[in-house]
């Protein structure tokens, strides 16, 4: 009984410590449970400072080290050529990243619950051709031919999951038979001449050569995201609190929107001294940013949280599993046909290029360096952006000086094989205080 009891004050003391330190009130419990008020602005900074330790110890650095890398890749290059950071090649970055990134965005909902897809290589480089083949051989509108060559993606993607759900298959598996199934129709579809170029005047071509040239209508989109952001997260603070959970401080929403403000306006600024902001990345952040408020604020994205941190423990809490593993699979199968497609509008043609191996290894290493784990349970679709951003600018960089393939591979893969040991070390870290 005397065990029991002290039990229980522990955890009263401990949820009043956290719903205090969310609060942003600078209370520091002593050893008898009892608390200490620090008045002032010296008391709100030790609470805030109380609330980022924690932070750090329950969610690791978070983004921290990408962003980092990030600043690091783009300062060397720029020391080692002016033109790097320069209006024309970081519009030109900017685009180049869309395709790969939007396939890495399907591949981390399939890393979050554990498992892995080798597949949208193929089915990407398969969207292309299919559009390509309904269009210029057949004749028919473009508008149609990508819906069915999303469709197409969607439908791969839902026999992947099937296999893998209900039947049984190994998820590496189905995806590797899926990766030569569909890189073989890709074939049989672009014929004998292994391309098929298009109009480059057309809906899909459009995709990455429009830009939005009007200052205005540029700042007045920063300046609306910024907005919306503060909103949000104000309404989800006062939300949390209400419900007694704990928040972020105002003061961390505030520097959280003035670095978002100078990010979007510098951005903007910068892109449109060359020729604007490219339709590709807008289409590209906006899914990046549904993809997250997916995952976070629904139902369905608690349970791909809660597949990746346990299946049995899902399926205990009444998550139905099969369910959610088939819907991710449809999830990556879609968005690698949409980043084909994609793709194919950066070369206006569809053709072997976009199914090759090193579209997969790149949105996988994107996924992974980015922050996603390859654990499962862990990683948000801003990995997605972040790792993509880092293997496309590495790439851009060693172009511009000249650097050869080979060199470019070996430092990938350097660079991959270094997030997926930070992300094993932080798992072992997690693993030792309890939280897996």
């Amino acid at each position: 009984m005397a065990l029991r009891g002290r039990r229980k004050r522990t955890h009263a003391t401990d949820a009043t410590h956290a719903d205090d330190s969310a609060h942003g009130n600078g209370s520091a419990p002593d050893d008898r449970g009892g608390a200490g008020r620090l008045e002032g602005p010296a008391g709100r900074l030790g609470a805030y400072a109380g609330v980022v330790r924690r932070r750090l110890h329950e969610d690791g650095l978070g983004p921290a080290p990408v962003l980092l890398a990030l600043a690091v890749t783009w300062a060397v290059f720029q020391a080692l050529n002016d033109n790097f950071l320069s209006p024309r090649n970081l519009s030109v970055l900017s685009v180049d990243i869309v395709g790969t990134g939007m396939v890495a965005v399907g591949i981390v909902f399939v890393l979050l619950i554990g498992e892995i897809d080798l597949s949208v290589g193929s089915l990407a480089g398969l969207a292309g051709a299919l559009f390509a083949a309904l269009n210029v051989n057949l004749g028919m509108p473009e508008w149609l031919a990508v819906i069915i060559a999303v469709l197409g993606g969607t439908a791969a993607g839902a026999i992947h999951g099937f296999s893998f759900a209900r039947i049984g298959v190994p998820a590496f598996v189905v995806t590797l038979a899926g990766l030569l199934v569909w890189n073989g129709v890709m074939l049989y579809l672009l014929g004998p001449d292994s391309s098929i170029n298009f109009s480059e005047d057309g809906l899909v071509a459009t995709l990455t050569s429009r830009y939005f040239s009007s200052a205005v209508a540029g700042y007045g989109l920063a300046a609306l995201c910024t907005a919306a952001y503060l909103l949000l997260s104000r309404h989800d603070r006062r939300r949390r609190s209400a419900a007694g959970m704990p928040c972020r401080p105002m003061g961390e929403i505030w520097a959280r929107t003035a670095l978002l403000a100078v990010v979007a306006f510098a951005a903007v600024y910068v892109l449109g001294r060359f020729e604007g902001l490219p339709l590709a990345l807008l289409i590209f952040l906006g899914v990046v940013v549904a993809s997250d408020l997916f995952l976070r604020r629904t139902p369905y994205g608690r349970q791909v949280l809660a597949l990746g941190g346990g299946v049995e423990a899902a399926r205990r809490s009444g998550v139905d599993v099969a369910r959610v593993r088939i819907a991710v699979f449809v999830v990556s199968g879609t968005l690698a046909a949409v980043g084909g497609l994609f793709i194919a509008s950066r070369l206006t043609s569809a053709s072997q290029i976009s199914g090759t191996g090193m579209l997969l290894i790149n949105a996988i290493a994107a996924a992974v360096i980015g922050g996603t784990s390859l654990f499962g349970g862990r990683g948000s679709t801003w990995s997605a952006l972040l790792g993509v951003l880092i293997i496309q600018s590495i790439g851009s960089g060693m172009a511009l000086l000249g650097v050869e393939p080979p060199i470019q591979f070996m430092i990938t893969g350097g660079v991959l094989f270094a997030a997926v040991v930070f992300d094993s070390l932080a798992r072992r870290s997690a693993e030792s205080r309890g939280r897996i």
